[in-house]
Order: structure tokens, then sequence, then C-alpha cells
């Protein structure tokens, strides 16, 4: 995996980006032309969003998600049908925590909104079978959508990203999977190292970049906010997933 070194004027010049996108008017992902593939959210539930005082993370993530999602999915769920898988809480066991919420539908913000509010993070991350689930809800093989997974980073339920993967790029062309890393840690921290532990990338990335998606990085609301109007909104974005800070400005590995 290669991971490009970006350079602080292209670090400062990225979240510049991404704050213009967060603070544009909230009808603005909705002005673009109405978007005509349905897409499926895949929203990291797991443990670990709850996860305070470690890595340096001083307000838990979920807490953060919420806040995003507020701000950015009610005027993109005017404008696409929406579906939700979320993993993490529930189940019988700490892998068996994969909820499909619902499919693809119009108007799905309250749904949305109401769904991520409640949930409670723990268990384990099995986000090769989530985004599999959701890929499912699209019917994939029949028919072109997006999917967009928001994750803080691994696999934790023995899945195989990179196998999935290969298998959307073999089988379902028009399956155009993105991945959101929030606030991803890597797995080993030293105070020597400073904060460049944070430019830690998603195991999950080979799905973006093997099915023409995105991978974008984000630390903040705001650039949570930005990323989920690029992967989800109607206005037309581009850029290569392994360039540093796009036209759209949202950082890139």
């Amino acid at each position: 995996m290669t991971v490009a070194i970006r350079t602080l004027p292209q670090r400062v010049a990225g979240l510049g980006v991404c704050l213009a996108l967060a603070l544009a008017p909230v009808g603005a992902a909705a002005t673009g032309p109405r978007c005509t593939e349905d897409a499926m959210i895949v929203f990291d539930g797991s443990g670990s969003m709850a996860e305070i005082g470690f890595n340096l993370i001083g307000t838990p993530r979920i807490t953060e998600a919420r806040e995003a999602l507020h701000t950015a999915i009610p005027p993109i769920a005017e404008a696409r049908r929406l579906g939700l898988v979320i993993y993490g809480p529930g189940g019988d066991g700490i892998c068996s925590n994969i909820d499909m919420r619902f499919g693809p539908q119009w108007k799905a913000a309250p749904r949305i909104l109401g769904d991520v509010d409640a949930l409670r993070p723990v268990g384990g991350t099995p986000l090769t079978e989530s985004v599999r689930l959701a890929a499912e809800a699209l019917d994939y093989r029949n028919q072109p959508g997006a999917i967009v997974l928001v994750t803080d980073g691994d696999e934790t339920c023995g899945g195989a990203p990179c196998q999935l993967a290969a298998e959307f790029a073999a089988d379902a062309p028009g399956l155009t999977v993105h991945v959101i890393g929030f606030k991803v840690r890597g797995k080993h921290f030293g105070w020597d190292d400073g904060l460049d532990y944070k430019d830690a990338v998603s195991v999950a990335r080979c799905l973006a970049d093997q099915t023409g998606g995105q991978y974008l990085s984000a630390e903040t609301v705001p650039e949570l906010v930005g990323a989920l109007r690029v992967t989800l909104g109607c206005s037309v974005y581009s850029g290569r997933p392994d360039a540093d800070a796009g036209e759209d400005g949202i950082l890139r590995r």
C-alpha cells in the first residue's frame, strides 16, 4: 500500500475547503441534478466509536459522527434514495451484530438520524459482511448503486474486505464503494511519533480503490460533513483516490 505524504500547506488547504463545504447552505447538496442511483450508508456502531481518552480521542467518535450526519444527511436525502446498515450494537455475540435497518427509500433522513442517535456503540467490527449486506440491498448484480462506509478503521471479525472488493470489481461494475475513515488510528502509538499515527488508513480502503470509489479521511466534524457531501451528494466531484487534496478539497491518500 502506498501512502502519499501530504505537506502542511496541502493539509491546511484541504481542511479549508472541507470547512467551506461543511458551512455551505443547508440545501447546497440538493441543488444539482437529482441522483439516479440508490445509495446505502454502512455506519460503524462498534465499541471503538464510544472510545475516549485513548489515542488523543477527547470526544467519542459517535458524538461527532452524529453531529456531522445531522448537518449533511437531510439535504442529501431530499435528492436521492438512501438506506442504512449499522454494525456494532445488538446481536448475541461480538461479531453477530449487523443490522439492516432499511433499504433505499426517499426522504430517509429522519430514520437515519433517529437510528444513529439511538444506538449505543458496542461490539466488534464486521465491516466486510456489513458492506456485502448493503450491496445485496442495492441488488448490485442487476443495477448500479453506491455504498458509503463510515468506519474508524479495522475489520475485527475475520472478514476479508479486499477479497470482497475483488468480487465487486468482477461481478458488479456498476457498484461504487466509498470509504470514509473517521479518526482512524494505527495499531501502535508512541509519543516519539508525534501525531503521525493519525495518518493511518482503514483496511477497507481497497473497497474504494477496486470499485472506482474514493477513500476520504476525516478528523473533525467539518471534515466528516464534507466527506459525506462528496460521496453521497449530487454535485459532481472528481479526483483520483490516491491524490493528496483533490479539486474538491477533501484529503485523500
